[in-house]
């Protein structure tokens, strides 16, 4: 009898030790949420069929009166309870939420946000606006735009330095097209063309320095450009020539 009762008060501790398991995990699986998402090109479909469906930029309004795709909103997490009036009082109105890419949590932040509020029907655009950018697809442009950024650079001899004692903490990344990266290219570097960097973006640690170089400046400033909209906190830029002039190696590969 005293091994039955023993028994019992087992399981009974046992049940509400996974109570509170449980419980204690429903903030995470709930912000563990995965919404459905949408490509550029569906996206610019909704756009021009003039689909009835909100647009919502979740980026700062810092971010947003700089560029912003047309037709969105701007709802930020911190403002959303003072925003959130400008959404539809439709529950099941169609919510596009987007942000600065792939590793941008921004929109799905104030996505959970909405999803808390109500809405049921919420759809997001990963690649956000660097990549609608990219593709050359129709913006909102404020006074700042265009307003050139200064960059990092590193020198040939600082360069080689940094990659031969402290190259696990950064990634050198070539932003050329994949045929001038195969003719030749500094040792250790990945190739990620301009015009496709933020879609592919992704592979990027934010926990590196990255380190962008075309041959003489100008495609490897539009990837730094477009690093810092992505928050990338530590990013340099470097040249190829410069590299070459300094007598250091390059490296070939095969297409």
């Amino acid at each position: 009898m005293h091994s039955l009762f023993r028994s019992l008060r087992s399981c009974a501790v046992s049940l509400v030790a996974l109570s509170l398991v449980l419980s204690a995990s429903l903030p995470l699986l709930a912000a563990e949420t995965e919404f459905r998402s949408v490509s550029t090109e569906v996206l610019k479909d909704m756009l021009d069929g003039k689909k009835p469906f909100v647009l919502i930029d979740a980026r700062t309004q810092e971010e947003y009166q700089e560029a912003h795709i047309g037709r969105a909103i701007n709802i930020t997490e911190k403002g959303f309870a003072e925003q959130a009036g400008t959404l539809p009082s439709d529950k099941a109105a169609l919510l596009v939420f987007y942000c600065n890419g792939i590793k941008c949590g921004k929109s799905k932040k104030v996505a959970l946000k909405a999803k808390g509020a109500g809405y049921s029907n919420i759809l997001i655009y990963a690649n956000g606006f660097p990549g609608w950018e990219e593709k050359g697809m129709p913006i909102v442009a404020g006074a700042n735009y265009a307003k050139k950024i200064e960059t990092t650079k590193l020198s040939a001899a600082a360069l080689e330095k940094l990659l031969r004692e402290k190259k696990g903490d950064y990634l050198l990344v070539d932003v050329r097209d994949e045929f001038e990266f195969a003719e030749g290219h500094i040792a250790g570097a990945i190739n990620i063309p301009a015009e496709t960097f933020a879609a592919r973006s992704g592979v990027l640690p934010k926990e590196k320095g990255i380190i962008v170089y075309c041959n003489s400046g100008g495609r490897s400033y539009m990837a730094y450009r477009k690093l810092t909209k992505l928050g990338y906190p530590t990013i340099f830029q470097t040249t190829l020539a410069e590299w070459k002039e300094a007598g250091f190696p390059v490296v070939k590969s095969q297409l």
